[in-house]
């Protein structure tokens, strides 16, 4: 795997190594010892499923408040999305910056979202699939998010919002 920081403190995109042959390929999409030997959270208490039927389709922008911070490690599988993290950590150097990342079933890439960042994405095709592990259990009382098209973020989305849940929608401007 090569790890690759971005411009938010903390956050990381990984390219996985495929190994190919005449049945297709193989590849590592996580190793407690590299992922340690970079800094990161390795243990992931979780994984979740998402399943997007059309194009445009936004969830987020989500996080779990402390104690229970969420890191993720989150892959498309299926199609091809914009994932957008946003530090919310006030002592970060890049609090309240925010930064997008092409995820497709084609590139494998995995984004590395720490804790205490909000986390969304938008799907650029029709039938995407969206993995992601988490390291906290999820908290319903820890909750949070904020909106998708806050002013105060200024988010580039690449598509109009076709789809979006009422509680994403309803999310508070900060």
């Amino acid at each position: 795997m090569q790890f690759s920081p971005t411009t938010l403190k903390d956050a990381m995109l990984i390219d996985i190594e495929k190994r190919g042959d005449d049945r297709g390929y193989f590849a590592r999409t996580m190793c407690r010892d590299e992922f340690a030997a970079h800094g990161l959270v390795s243990e992931f208490v979780q994984a979740n499923h998402s399943y997007n039927r059309a194009r445009g389709t936004l969830r987020g922008m989500h996080f779990q408040k402390a104690p229970h911070e969420e890191v993720k490690l989150v892959r498309c599988i299926r199609g091809a999305i914009l994932d957008v993290i946003i530090d919310l950590r006030p002592e970060s150097p890049t609090y309240r910056q925010w930064e997008g990342f092409e995820l497709t079933a084609e590139n494998g890439r995995l984004l590395y979202v720490p804790g205490g960042f909000a986390h969304g994405f938008q799907t650029l095709v029709d039938d995407v699939d969206v993995i992601y592990q988490v390291s906290h259990p999820y908290t319903p009382a820890a909750e949070g998010g904020v909106r998708y098209d806050d002013p105060a973020f200024g988010i580039a989305w690449p598509e109009p919002v076709t789809v979006i849940s009422p509680k994403d929608a309803a999310w508070a401007a900060v």
